[in-house]
């Protein structure tokens, strides 16, 4: 990433990382990502907010030679993280005599994860402020968006909110600022899924409370800058309210062909009583897309076979994902076969707890569905669909 100027004094001076195909050894980066830091040059200081992740600290480097710093006064932490924070030992060693930035649970973080000492550090509280010479930055707490040491620093004069994770994208593509509005939502979505839907709560108190600030653009710590700052609070507002859409998800995994019958004859009923499906058959999907379809959706039809006594492992991953993500789902239910025996259902039951969703009766059968096992997908597609008209987001008729 070359060195940009996004504002008057304030300067782009992270990394893309167009390779990167794993986050975390969990999350799948079909594009990629950047790690994005940011030079701000008062008339008296200068601040570096945010670092790099440590496989593209020469880049950060390089940057700063080409921008002509010769000092840095602070640098500032939003977020422990290493992809964030993991090149701060490096950096704070090349400019002695900058203050570390941080808040308090913050500065525990830097200290364990980083070796941090702690007094290079400058514990900061919410809505402090640092003076840069005609530039203020002011420092909001945002804690669980997403780890609990997280904040965002404001720009006051330039009306520049630097947003760490919040309002992110895992996006390498070279073009600084948001240009296709489209693809940078979908990105959007799915690093919200992934990321940020665990905490929803949090993320919908801490979005009302940036939300009084008077921005002109957001910059984030992954992804392309949005200098229309609505487009992507309004998608937040939408993916945190408690509104669900008339979809239904349907994660599933067939060894012998019945599990996979059924899921296309409940798809084929869904579709026929106007609601939207989306079925992702599990030995080929995307963990990542699965994720985001689990954003919006009403209903979660976990399709599996029996294997041995219970769930195929690919449901059971799904499971584990769906209760970790804790989407805003309303209701579940589980469709599949078994051979002999075992506790599928129970199984997946218990996998659940964080899902404050209705459990629909299952349809769970013995060998091949045949026509009366065939009805119970129907009847099980009446059930969703009046569920879905009680809560409004099905029509009559």
């Amino acid at each position: 990433m070359v060195v940009q100027e996004i504002a008057p004094g304030i300067f782009s001076v992270g990394a893309l990382d167009h390779d990167r195909r794993l986050f975390d050894s969990l999350i799948p980066l079909p594009q990629g990502t950047s790690y994005n830091a940011y030079l701000v040059r008062g008339k008296t200081k200068t601040a570096l907010i945010d670092t790099v992740d440590p496989a593209k600290e020469l880049e950060l480097v390089t940057n700063l030679v080409k921008a002509k710093v010769d000092t840095v006064d602070y640098i500032i932490i939003n977020h422990a993280e290493q992809d964030h924070s993991g090149t701060l030992p490096m950096i704070a060693e090349i400019f002695p005599g900058a203050k570390i930035v941080v808040n308090d649970k913050c500065l525990d973080q830097v200290k364990h994860l980083l070796d941090i000492e702690e007094e290079r550090c400058m514990v900061i509280k919410d809505r402090d402020t640092i003076d840069l010479g005609g530039k203020t930055l002011e420092f909001i707490l945002t804690p669980w968006v997403h780890w609990p040491e997280t904040m965002v620093t404001f720009a006051r004069e330039d009306r520049v909110l630097f947003s760490c994770d919040f309002f992110g994208s895992h996006y390498s593509e070279s073009t600084l600022r948001v240009v296709e509005w489209g693809e940078i939502y979908r990105a959007s979505k799915r690093y919200y899924a992934e990321i940020m839907m665990p905490f929803r709560s949090s993320v919908r108190e801490n979005l009302e409370k940036v939300g009084t600030l008077d921005i002109r653009m957001i910059a984030p710590s992954h992804g392309p800058i949005h200098t229309e700052p609505r487009l992507i609070m309004d998608a937040y507002r939408d993916w945190t309210s408690d509104t669900v859409k008339n979809e239904v998800v349907i994660p599933y995994v067939s060894m012998h062909g019945s599990t996979e019958k059924m899921v296309n004859h409940l798809t084929d009923a869904l579709r026929e009583r106007g609601i939207r499906v989306l079925p992702f058959n599990l030995v080929v999907t995307d963990i990542g897309d699965l994720a985001m379809a689990l954003v919006d959706a009403a209903t979660i039809v976990v399709g599996t076979p029996t294997v041995i006594f219970g769930p195929h492992p690919q449901a059971v991953y799904a499971a584990y994902l769906a209760n970790l993500l804790r989407p805003k789902t309303r209701f579940i239910t589980v469709i599949g076969s078994y051979g002999w025996g075992g506790k599928t259902v129970e199984t997946l039951k218990g996998m659940l707890p964080r899902m404050q969703a209705e459990l629909l009766e299952p349809v769970y059968i013995k060998g091949a569905p045949g026509a009366q096992d065939m009805r119970s997908i129907e009847v099980l597609a009446d059930r969703i669909a009046a569920k879905h008209r009680e809560i409004g987001i099905l029509g009559k008729g």
